[in-house]
């Protein structure tokens, strides 16, 4: 479903400032894979996301969707087929406008409909923008007409989870996407995005700090370094993996300790 065929990033290239953010980094992905990605900050994680999304142009090398190079197409145009969370929930949705019309932008983002118009939602639109709402178990689908402004980081971030699968992407990319939720809504964004991925058969990548996750969600572990993928691991080596033998096959691949505290912490 998605190839990263040797890219590489740098940005402010020739002046003081020059950093190398992604270099010669290769990943390949199967349909319906479920990848966990940890490491340092500055790894790479979200600049390897937003090279995806297109937010920027890599210098070299190639990304490929679905059979399709898509190294130089635009940004607004791979998100038809591309979801993206963020950490912060504030990213995902419009706050001034409501709940009924950001689903409705979603919908017309993803869809294929050539003339469907938030200002026009049909009444079969509401009904599956309420359906939908329901599956969150937040009481939502009865609040479709407030401002998104007024809901909680835990409610706006399950909503945009909602609004960038509510049209099954082919590709769906979480970046710390419960890190700024107190751990009781951390725990129930997690399970709703369990629950969508499996249901519908999502391929996804999710950085994540904790190492726990990293090792028990999906069916892949990345660990990222200096904008590549130092370790990859799945099957019957991940299922006897720990966490410190996570952090010595990343010593092992690196040459030196993981030094993220956040990581470490999450032991």
């Amino acid at each position: 479903m998605l190839e990263l065929v040797h890219i590489s990033k740098t940005f402010n290239p020739g002046t003081i400032n020059e950093k190398k953010a992604l270099t010669d980094l290769n990943l390949s992905l199967d349909d319906g894979d479920f990848a966990t990605i940890v490491g340092s900050n500055g790894a790479g994680k979200s600049t390897m996301f937003n090279a995806i999304t297109g937010a920027f142009f890599v210098d070299e090398g190639d990304i490929v969707l679905d059979g399709e190079n898509i190294t130089f197409k635009q940004e607004h145009l791979r998100s038809k087929d591309i979801g993206h969370l963020f950490q912060d929930p504030l990213l995902g949705t419009a706050p001034h406008m409501t709940i009924e019309e950001n689903m409705s932008l979603a919908y017309l983002r993803a869809s294929t409909r050539k003339y469907f118009f938030f200002k026009r939602s049909r009444k079969k639109e509401k009904e599956f923008f309420r359906e939908q709402l329901a599956l969150l178990e937040m009481g939502l689908e009865d609040r479709m007409k407030q401002p998104v402004g007024l809901l909680s980081g835990g409610q706006r971030q399950a909503l945009t989870l909602l609004m960038a699968t509510m049209v099954t992407p082919k590709l769906l990319l979480l970046d710390e996407h419960t890190a700024a939720l107190d751990p009781a809504t951390a725990e129930k964004v997690l399970a709703l995005t369990k629950n969508i991925v499996a249901e519908r058969n999502i391929t996804c990548l999710m950085v994540t700090h904790n190492m726990k996750q990293a090792l028990e969600l999906g069916n892949r572990t990345l660990m990222m370094d200096s904008g590549r993928v130092v370790f990859d691991v799945s099957g019957k080596e991940r299922s006897v993996l720990t966490v410190d033998d996570l952090l010595e096959k990343f010593k092992d691949n690196v040459g030196k300790q993981l030094d993220n505290d956040r990581i470490l912490l999450s032991k």
